[in-house]
């Protein structure tokens, strides 16, 4: 497989995901299907890097649909979440407005260019950003904190989960959120080198003349 079919199948296995997330009849096998699938989307995350850099088969476009998958897999999960109950609304929202900026940025900076992450030239930045480290940490935290919350989301609907009472599930809704709430962190610390480090290209493209448009005569 190449690169960009690894990232379109990791988008549809997310979907699947979510869709046996969201089945009415709440069957215990069905979400357990659905928390597999979900970490079978998240480890398809490196898969497509590695091919990529392994073959040398790296291009601008498949740079830019790998963020694209990056963008649909992790508000799709999101949103589920949040419109099961289990999170904050403002989760996926965070995630939407934060996937919006940095990939306005990029857009702006990166041209022909391979390397999203080309603009940072700082060591913090690089290090928060474009680290193996960071991005290992990153995709591994939001591993865990969608395959948790699934696993949560498949288990609260048992008849068991009501007889435990408020006091023992109380638990687990708060390991959940505390989870959630590292990825927010991480997701907002990671976009802070990329917008602050791409404002002088932003202030260079801004100053750059326009060319005069010639008009066409009838």
């Amino acid at each position: 497989m190449t690169p960009n079919q690894v990232t379109a199948a990791r988008i549809l296995v997310a979907f699947a995901a979510v869709a046996l997330f969201s089945f009415r009849a709440h069957l215990l096998v069905l979400h357990l299907a659905a928390v597999l699938l979900t970490f079978l989307a998240m480890a398809l995350d490196g898969v497509d890097g590695y091919l990529a850099r392994r073959r040398g088969l790296s291009t601008p476009f498949g740079a830019k649909f790998d963020i694209l998958g990056d963008r649909v897999v992790e508000n799709l999960f999101f949103i589920c979440f949040a419109a099961s109950g289990l999170i904050s609304l403002w989760v996926p929202v965070v995630f939407f407005v934060r996937g919006a900026l940095t990939d306005f940025v990029r857009a702006q900076s990166t041209h022909h260019r391979s390397d999203e992450n080309w603009m940072l030239r700082t060591r913090w930045g690089q290090s928060l950003v474009a680290s193996r480290t960071s991005r290992a940490s990153y995709a591994t935290l939001k591993c865990i904190c969608f395959c948790y919350l699934g696993l949560l989301l498949s288990i609260r609907h048992l008849p068991q989960w009501a007889r435990f009472g408020e006091t023992a599930t109380r638990g687990p809704l708060v390991i959940a959120q505390a989870i959630t709430f590292l990825a927010v962190i991480f997701c907002i610390v990671r976009a802070i080198p990329v917008l602050w480090e791409a404002r002088r290209y932003l202030r260079a493209r801004a100053k750059t003349p326009k060319p005069a448009m010639v008009g066409v005569g009838r």
